[in-house]
Parts: structure tokens; C-alpha cells; sequence
């Protein structure tokens, strides 16, 4: 039954609402800055008022769309566990989409292996696409925050470059990322990134990741994989 005010008139859904045990339960509205609009990437900014001009005179290239550019990031992470443990794929896609801000796609199996107990459409890993100002974003965390995060880093090596200017590299521990809480990891896992370009030679895509600051190894031509 509505209770009534000191006037006789029923209260209305203004009031203020109980929890259970007593408590005062407020509605949580926006927060203070909702409808300031975010602000633009720091690296893309970077890259369009200093590196674009760079890159054009050092190749000697005349065309502003001739300049290679960074058109997305692809995160991957692969469970085998998830075959038997299907509950672990849900903590892996959790983590992912903390790290990149973004929820990521399942991915299933494309065949049967029955040898490993695999059947064809089972669940078995997750991945996000980047682009546009989540890929900036990510890439500058990245470099800034969790590649100095690596225990004993020496740089990045440049073989894993595919031959059409994409670069991949494999991480081995989610830590590196302050976005995870150690204390609530249950199983470490690695990731594979892949920087997809759009330079059609593996020279041009270097010298771009080189002046979006990766970290790669000055004397190292024929480099291995991500320390």
C-alpha cells in the first residue's frame, strides 16, 4: 500500500529508495564529463603534423595518400585449455576487452581433430579488430606503457614482417598491461598482435612503426620475435 505524506496525499516514485538491510539506494546518473567529447588520439596527431611529412621526404614520395599509414590492429589469443575448460574462454574474452577497450569476437574451430578433442565449431580462441581512434589509442598504451613493462626487453626484432608491410609480434604475458589486476588472473596467456599498414613494402612499414616509436632493435636486420 503507498504511504501517505503529511497532507494525505499518496508519495510518488520520488521518494527516496530502500535497500534491503536499511540502506539508501540513489540512482547513479552521467558522470560530470559525459558531454565533453573525447579528446583525438595524441599518436594520430603525431603522425599527421610530423611523421607523414617525414616519411614523404625520406622516400621522396609526392602524394600525401603515397605515405603509409596504420589502418588497424589485430589482437589475438588462442585457448587450446578451452577444450576442456570452456570457462576459461570467458575469463580470456573478459580480459581482452578490458585491455582493449572494445568487446572481442570467439572464434571457433574450422575443423575436427580428434586427437585433441576438438570438434568443428567449438569455441577454442578470441579476437578484436582496431581501428580508427581505439587502434591510436591502443598502439600509443602500447608503446608508452606496456612494452617497458617486459621483464628483460632488448627491443623488438624486425623479422616478422610479412613481405606486404604488416608486422606481428607475440606477447607472452598479459601483465604486461596495468589494465589487468594480477590478483584476479587465473591462468597466464600470451596474445599475438598483428600491425596491419597500408605500405606494400616491409621498408616503408618500418620506417612507420619506427616513428610511431617501436621499439625495435637498431642492430638487428634479421631480428627474432618479441623478447
Amino acid at each position: 500500500m503507498a504511504t501517505k505524506d503529511k497532507k494525505g496525499a499518496p508519495e510518488k516514485g520520488g521518494g527516496k529508495k530502500q535497500k534491503k538491510g536499511g540502506g539508501e539506494a540513489h540512482a547513479r546518473g552521467p558522470h560530470a564529463g559525459a558531454h565533453i567529447p573525447a579528446p583525438p588520439p595524441r599518436l594520430r596527431g603525431v603522425y599527421q603534423e610530423q611523421i607523414r611529412p617525414k616519411l614523404m621526404q625520406q622516400f621522396g614520395l609526392t602524394n600525401p595518400h603515397q605515405v603509409p599509414t596504420l589502418e588497424k590492429i589485430v589482437v589475438n589469443v588462442g585457448v587450446g585449455e578451452a577444450i576442456k575448460q570452456p570457462k576459461m574462454l570467458d575469463k580470456v574474452v573478459e580480459e581482452l576487452a578490458t585491455i582493449t577497450g572494445q568487446q572481442p569476437i570467439r572464434k571457433k574451430a574450422k575443423k575436427s581433430i580428434a586427437n585433441f578433442g576438438l570438434r568443428q565449431g567449438q569455441e577454442i580462441g578470441a579476437a578484436v579488430t582496431l581501428r580508427g581512434a581505439r587502434m591510436w589509442e591502443f598502439l600509443d598504451r602500447f608503446i608508452s606503457v606496456a612494452v617497458p613493462r617486459i621483464r628483460d626487453f632488448r627491443g623488438l626484432g624486425t623479422r616478422s614482417f610479412d613481405g606486404r608491410g604488416n608486422y606481428s609480434l607475440g606477447v607472452k604475458e598479459q601483465m604486461i598491461f596495468p589494465e589487468i589486476n594480477y590478483d584476479d588472473i587465473e591462468q597466464i596467456h600470451g596474445m599475438d598482435i598483428t600491425f596491419v599498414t597500408s605500405a606494400k613494402r616491409d621498408d616503408l612499414a618500418l620506417a612507420l612503426l619506427k616513428e610511431l616509436g617501436m621499439p625495435f632493435r637498431g642492430d638487428d636486420k634479421k631480428g627474432g620475435r618479441l623478447a
